[in-house]
């Protein structure tokens, strides 16, 4: 809780002769004779487009690597041909392989190694457990492969969040809340770093739960350049307090071990205000053994969300935030003295978004940085000593990710918005401020570069474009299409699809809102409909974007509905001023924007606007609940699905990011509880919610539900066992798709 350049004419020419292909394909199927969508055919992702996932750019720059379909192999492929080159890994080749099939891999620095997980066991929503195995990639003189056995990594039990050494020699893991080393070149000998590890006090190297969930990581552990130190965080959650939840025998798994009497899952979560883990970065001396801490100038109360070695081995790059998030240091330390100094800092008059830490990226005496201080995300290039070198981009399409950065030629490449915060491009900036645009097709671009940054794959999707994968080189041209959907698309030809178009209107505070509408196949001018408006509306999210998608909503509008999406204030794309004005008091300018596209809809003549429902998931249950209770009685039903209900309930950083603490906000946690303006609500309700969810935990569902009972306000609500914040598991998510889809029929 992401061109103005070469046009390739061929590709283009090709793509307009499909889309007529197509276009003369469904008109030779007669409307009524075409297949209509299940709700099955939408929760089994029978129609999700062909992709290509966990790609890996080799380090020569020149080829990258994937797994295969069955996961038993990872195959070598050029960059400039887009064709095969060899098998690097193979199961059924690999001498004294225990396993079938594997998870993921990761290449040593040097190419040479690989580490290959298996046996991979969720924790969270990024974090999991593995068994790994090393895997070298010895070659004869004559370019052959040789003494391809594989080793386990570790007897001592599963690992997480393993990191090679630059030179390939060694590897860190972490094994219950403790370091561990492995070094390749003495057997495999393993030894343990850290020994004050404990489950819910100390944990180093990884991050806590809510660092994790809010600043999206999973490795807190690094080595220098020249092999000789690790650094790592340490995080003492000893006083954060603790939320369980319980856990069932339940099906799709069955757990034997509750058939009797439910446990429980516990673990430590720090709420708004609450206690935070104490963070501080340690460095581990390899040779002498020698443990130190850094003497980095942090709050007592603040974060440390990543931490980086530079290319020199001892310039050790330390992020820091305060408490209120408003702060941004960048600490240079030498991992030996410990000594620390200040070498950049960001401030924000209201929050610096958290993209920031992972675009900025080390290279020799410079790095990137990522700022909105102009009231625009924008790149920045900084020398190693902090000082600013230049501003990379300018202007109101702000930069959504750096791409990396072309050593030899000089060149920046990043994503960026393309004269629409519905669109997304890939651009490049070269040393003379000259900006291009490399992805030609309008929509929504997503590159991977090369490390060598002279060839990228870029996927592509839009509005009535599933997903088009190509190979291309850093001018844009097109060398090799790799998956284009086109089997896809025949299929979908054959069905009655209601599709995506945009729409923009105005609400009474004169703000112009991007939205999107899907109207049935059938629909008729003459006619009045029921509308269903679906939104997420978080801070800095987007929901309506130039991209292709066949989901529960395109369903519903082949039952009859109109759908309507609309980013209100608060969402992303537009700059800090539209983005941020909901600070201190989320929840409340989007409900009255939601609210108003409502009042915009009902002036249309095909909408009976008797018949307007809302609904969402996470923040946007949150703001269906927010939305009906507004004060306005425009809904008739809702559906919140895993919603936050109070802030007070829901973590630090995320919560206090937007709201700082309830100590210091209390009006502003009151006007944006759901509970202040329950008894305004209005309209048929249907809560939803997962009794192991540990984002936002049922607690928010259970405590809202009992305060709508008190109120004598009636409502619906379907509990799940032992589902997360995703609900899914076993036949879960067919019923609850039918669960919405019947009470919408019932009360809309």
């Amino acid at each position: 809780m992401k061109k103005e350049g070469t046009i390739n004419c061929m590709i283009k020419n090709r793509m307009t002769l499909l889309a007529l292909c197509l276009c003369l394909i469904s008109l030779t199927v007669p409307a009524q004779d075409r297949k209509v969508l299940t709700l099955e055919d939408i929760t089994s992702g029978r129609f999700r487009p062909n992709n290509i996932y966990d790609i890996i750019p080799m380090s020569d720059g020149e080829h990258y690597t994937q797994m295969n379909n069955d996961s038993t192999q990872i195959v070598e492929y050029s960059f400039r041909t887009g064709e095969k080159v060899e098998v690097l890994f193979d199961i059924a080749m690999a001498r004294e392989c225990p396993f079938k099939h594997f998870d993921s891999y990761q290449f040593s620095p040097d190419g040479k190694k690989i580490l290959i997980a298996t046996e991979s066991e969720p924790i969270y929503r990024h974090s999991f457990t593995a068994v790994y195995y090393l895997y070298p990639l010895y070659r004869n003189n004559k370019g052959v492969m040789t003494n391809n056995i594989i080793e386990k990594l570790s007897d001592g039990g599963s690992q997480q969040s393993p990191v090679f050494s630059p030179d390939g020699n060694m590897i860190a893991f972490v094994r219950n809340n403790n370091i561990f080393l492995v070094k390749t070149l003495y057997n495999n000998s393993e030894s343990q770093v850290t020994n004050d590890g404990k489950i819910n006090a100390i944990i180093n190297g990884k991050p806590d739960w809510v660092y994790e969930e809010e600043f999206e990581f999973t490795s807190a552990l690094e080595f220098n350049a020249d092999n000789t130190m690790i650094a790592y965080i340490r995080f003492d959650e000893s006083q954060v307090p603790t939320y369980s939840f319980p856990l069932f025998a339940g099906e799709a798994p069955k757990n034997k071990r509750y058939n009797l009497y439910p446990g429980e899952y516990t673990y430590k979560y720090p709420k708004a205000g609450c206690e935070n883990s104490k963070v501080e970065v340690r460095t581990y001396d390899i040779k002498s053994h020698i443990t130190r801490t850094m003497q980095v100038p942090i709050d007592a109360d603040g974060y440390i969300p990543r931490i980086r070695f530079t290319k020199e081995a001892d310039k050790l790059a330390i992020f820091t935030m305060n408490r209120h998030q408003n702060r941004f240091d960048l600490y240079m330390c030498n991992p030996r003295s410990k000594l620390c100094k200040l070498t950049l800092r960001d401030e924000n008059p209201y929050y610096i978004k958290e993209n920031i830490f992972d675009n900025i990226r080390f290279y020799p005496n410079h790095f990137s940085f990522m700022s909105e201080r102009d009231g625009y995300n924008q790149l920045y290039w900084y020398n190693i000593n902090g000082t600013l070198d230049k501003k990379i981009t300018s202007g109101k399409d702000e930069v959504i990710d750096f791409l990396g950065y072309d050593m030899n030629n000089k060149i920046f490449y990043y994503t960026a918005y393309d004269n629409s915060p519905m669109c997304k491009a890939i651009f490049k900036t070269d040393s003379k401020g000259r900006k291009t645009k490399l992805s030609e097709n309008k929509g929504t671009n997503n590159a991977l570069f090369s490390t060598s940054m002279k060839y990228y794959i870029n996927k592509y999707t839009s509005l009535t474009n599933p997903m088009l994968i190509t190979l291309n080189d850093n001018t844009g041209r097109t060398l090799k299409t790799l998956v284009t959907n086109e089997k896809l698309k025949n299929e979908l030809s054959e069905y009655n699809i209601p599709q995506r178009h945009f729409f923009t209107f105005k609400t009474s505070d004169g703000v112009k809102l991007n939205a999107w509408m899907i109207k049935p196949t059938n629909f008729s001018p003459d006619k009045k409909y029921p509308v269903l408006m679906y939104q997420y509306s978080g801070p800095g999210s987007q929901e309506v974007l130039d991209r292709w998608s066949l989901t529960w909503e395109n369903y519903m509008a082949t039952m009859g509905y109109i759908v309507v999406c609309a980013d209100g204030r608060g969402t992303g794309g537009r700059g800090q001023a539209f983005e941020k004005c909901t600070y201190m008091k989320i929840g409340v300018k989007e409900a009255k924007d939601q609210v108003e596209t409502a009042q915009y809809l009902s002036t249309l003549p095909y909408i009976d606007k008797e018949r307007i429902g809302i609904w969402g998931w996470s923040y946007g249950g949150y703001m269906t609940l927010m939305s009906m209770s507004e004060g306005t009685p425009v809904f008739k039903a809702g559906i919140a699905v895993a919603p936050p209900t109070d802030y007070r309930f829901y973590d630090t950083i995320y919560t206090e990011r937007f709201m700082r603490t309830p100590q210091e906000n209390a009006e502003g946690y009151n006007a944006t509880s759901a509970f202040t303006r329950a008894d305004k609500l209005h309209g048929k309700l249907l809560i939803v919610h997962g009794m192991a969810d540990d984002n936002v935990h049922f607690q928010n569902t259970a405590e809202y539900s009992e305060h709508l009972v008190q109120l004598g306000k009636q409502f619906d609500m379907q509990i799940y066992t032992n589902r997360n914040h995703g609900i899914i598991g076993g036949n879960t998510r067919i019923h609850l798709y039918t669960k919405l889809t019947n009470f919408l029929l019932n009360n809309l």
